[in-house]
């Protein structure tokens, strides 16, 4: 038969661990919560920019389909690109 006392003790240790686990979480929270508004004010901003960037994307893929069937569009040139060392 297990040591009623030692039971108890791994038993207090336990909750004595989870006591703390819990406080760590409600302390993450609180700072989430401060933090939570700017991230939403910072994902409206990337939402307006990537809704920009589309619609130039598809201003420009209208104007690529309207150009002339026979006409030869001259393609940019790529950037000169430096040699890359192994």
């Amino acid at each position: 038969m297990k040591d009623i006392h030692e039971v108890l003790r791994r038993k207090q240790a336990k909750y004595a661990q989870l006591t703390k686990q819990i406080e760590a979480l409600q302390q993450a929270a609180e700072k989430l919560r401060e933090v939570a508004p700017l991230l939403a004010e910072s994902d409206e901003e990337e939402s307006a920019v990537l809704a920009e960037v589309e619609e130039s994307g598809n201003s420009m893929a209208a104007r690529a389909g309207s150009s002339p069937a026979g006409g030869a569009a001259a393609a940019p040139k790529p950037a000169p690109r430096a040699p890359r060392w192994p």
